[in-house]
């Protein structure tokens, strides 16, 4: 079974009630206030950067649908807030889609349970408290779960994740597990907060937010290149527009402004 949850540290800025409040939720503390205040100082950029993440999100989300895969796997799926995996799949496919939503923060995955609740069919959908680098224990739990046909393609979700990961912890270990579980046909969906911004002053500001998570938060952060963020995809085949700045990959309208602004890279890949 999937390590059981610690209980959740109220003393400490969370990287997941942080995001809550960017986005504008109420599910956060005011250590968290407080935390998400002093980097916009730094960094205004950043509470763009959540929403523009929430954006590509709903994007690959539909995009995933309109490929004809029906079943989610949102690792890392944080506190819920306005446009979920599974509202945006339910309103794009009704009545056909499985979300399996994992967080190893014990609000946000009691917050998850709550909201599932709520749905018209929550039979389809599911929260599990599980941990990222749970690996094996946490694919069998999530087919335990008896949503998710291993058979048929998945939209796996690492969704502004991994860059909450240092490289000693190796990342792409339980990533490559997960890549080599999925179905012909699935897909990876992945974003990621990057070096590669184009003016050196949004990369100094993206840099000193990152160390004031690592000295801070329960999170670390890890800033890692195009190459790098390209290299979790394995042999998926990364489809146009390759890995990008988050409003480039595939926008709905005119992107405008500076696309690095949000300082996160984006793709998306299938497996053949």
């Amino acid at each position: 079974m999937p390590n059981a949850t610690p209980p959740p540290d109220l003393e400490r800025p969370s990287a997941g009630r942080i995001y809550d409040y960017l986005l504008g939720g109420t599910t956060n503390y005011a250590v968290d206030r407080e935390f998400a205040e002093q980097q916009l100082s730094l960094a205004p950029g950043i509470r763009e950067s959540a929403r523009a993440n929430r954006r590509f999100l709903g994007r690959a989300v539909r995009y995933a649908i309109d490929l004809g895969i029906r079943q989610f796997v949102d690792i890392g799926s944080g506190l819920p807030t306005q446009g979920n995996v599974h509202e945006v799949a339910d309103e794009a496919a009704p009545e056909e889609t499985r979300v399996v939503y994992i967080d190893n923060e014990p609000i946000a995955h009691a917050h998850a349970q709550i909201l599932l609740e709520d749905t018209a069919d929550p039979e389809r959908h599911r929260a599990i408290a599980a941990d990222y680098f749970d690996g094996p224990d946490l694919w069998r739990a999530i087919l335990d779960e008896d949503l998710i046909d291993p058979s048929q393609p998945v939209c796996l979700l690492a969704v502004a994740l991994l860059h909450f990961m240092p490289d000693e912890q190796h990342p792409e270990r339980p990533l490559a597990f997960y890549r080599d579980k999925l179905a012909p046909g699935s897909m990876l969906v992945l974003s990621h907060g990057s070096v590669d911004a184009a003016a050196s002053d949004k990369e100094d500001s993206f840099r000193k937010v990152r160390e004031n998570y690592n000295k801070q938060a329960t999170h670390k952060g890890a800033l890692r290149s195009n190459a790098e963020v390209t290299a979790l995809f394995g042999d998926f085949e990364i489809v146009e527009p390759g890995v990008v700045w988050l409003d480039q990959w595939r926008p709905d309208g005119v992107v405008n402004g500076d696309p690095a602004r949000t300082g996160l890279l984006a793709g998306v890949g299938l497996k053949h």
